[in-house]
């Protein structure tokens, strides 16, 4: 039994092993190409000669396809704005301002200030917003104020610049032949070496000898070399008109006093920036000289209204309906001054 199973052992020991075939490897494939991108094609309504669902298209030449097809492309331009106009709102800034607030569509740097009072107070003036305000008062209530008289500021702010930027327009230039008005109307000053005049400093000659025709012009010959400097030719200006405008007060204040039931005692020219005239009970009067580039019915109405302060000193419905007794057009006569620009010295 033992031989037996050895001679089966020994009869299978001398066969070879079976050898196992090795997989075999694919080739890489190769990597797909992509296929070419297809061509931007306008629509045919762009080309010459195209065709549409309807048919073929009238030829249309390449001038006229070529922005056709631009602005199909690209689309309708927008106007180009910077990034600083895109977010940043239009500043006002008063030129002392300590606070800063965004009202509206700006921002807006304003002047503050403590003052005994028992309310929240806005003025603004040439310089721009003014806010005073209680002791007590914090400042979450002054700016819920201000967000609620945003519409209100924002109107007088650009009003005023509007204003600002129009006396800016009319500064004068100081020089041999620069016309100025004088009581409305627009007068030439020309330089006279010569001196061929009978007069201290200048002399206006009236065109047709008539200046109160609303289409007239004088001429204003001032004594000066034709080399004068500017600041000579604005200063021998201003004093001519000064001596007119004194004149045409005094003679004004003549008029109306005894229409009013009042009499003055004195009266002072102002050169004040923005306030016309000013009244005391004492009787003194003073009026801003630059009264005189306005139209003569403009002047009235504030030798009227600083008058009518004799009796009424103050702007209630008594003080108005006194003025009115003299000047009953005193509100038109009123806008215009606030609304006519006059040079800026």
């Amino acid at each position: 039994m033992h031989s037996l199973l050895r001679f089966t052992l020994d009869l299978f020991s001398d066969l070879p092993a079976p050898q196992v075939a090795p997989k075999p490897t694919a080739p890489p494939a190769k990597r797909a190409r992509k296929a070419p991108r297809a061509p931007l094609v306008p629509p045919a309504s762009l080309l010459p000669g195209g065709f549409d669902a309807n048919g073929p298209l009238a030829p249309m030449d390449k001038a006229q396809a070529a922005p056709n097809l631009v602005a199909n492309l690209v689309g309708p331009q927008q106007p180009v704005q910077s990034l600083r106009q895109a977010i940043a709102p239009a500043p006002f800034s008063h030129p002392l301002a300590n606070r800063e607030l965004r009202l509206a569509h700006a921002i807006v740097g304003y002047r503050f200030e403590r003052a005994k009072r028992r309310t929240i107070g806005f003025m603004v003036g040439p310089d721009g917003l003014v806010v005073r305000a209680p002791n007590w008062t914090p400042i979450y209530e002054v700016e819920a104020a201000l967000q609620t008289k945003a519409d209100w500021i924002m109107r007088k702010l650009a009003e005023t610049r509007e204003r600002q930027t129009r006396r800016e327009d009319a500064r004068i230039v100081w020089a041999d032949g620069v016309r100025l008005p004088y009581l409305g109307q627009s007068i030439a000053v020309v330089l006279d070496p010569s001196h061929s005049f009978k007069g201290v400093g200048a002399v206006l000659d009236a065109a047709d000898g008539d200046m109160s025709a609303a289409d007239s012009a004088g001429t204003l010959r001032v004594a000066l070399p034709k080399h004068a400097t500017p600041e000579q030719i604005r200063d021998a200006v201003q004093a001519w008109l000064m001596r007119q405008a004194r004149a045409n007060f005094i003679q004004r204040l003549d008029h109306f006093a005894p229409l009013l039931g009042v009499k003055w005692q004195r009266m002072g020219l102002s050169n004040a920036g923005t306030r016309w005239g000013s009244a005391k009970s004492d009787g003194s009067i003073r009026l801003n000289w630059r009264l005189i580039h306005f139209r003569q019915p403009v002047i009235d109405y504030v030798v009227a209204h600083e008058l009518s302060h004799l009796r009424v000193m103050d702007h209630s419905p008594r003080f108005w309906d006194t003025v009115s007794t003299v000047v009953p057009d005193y509100a038109t006569l009123r806008g215009q001054l606030k609304d006519d620009s006059i040079p800026k010295w």
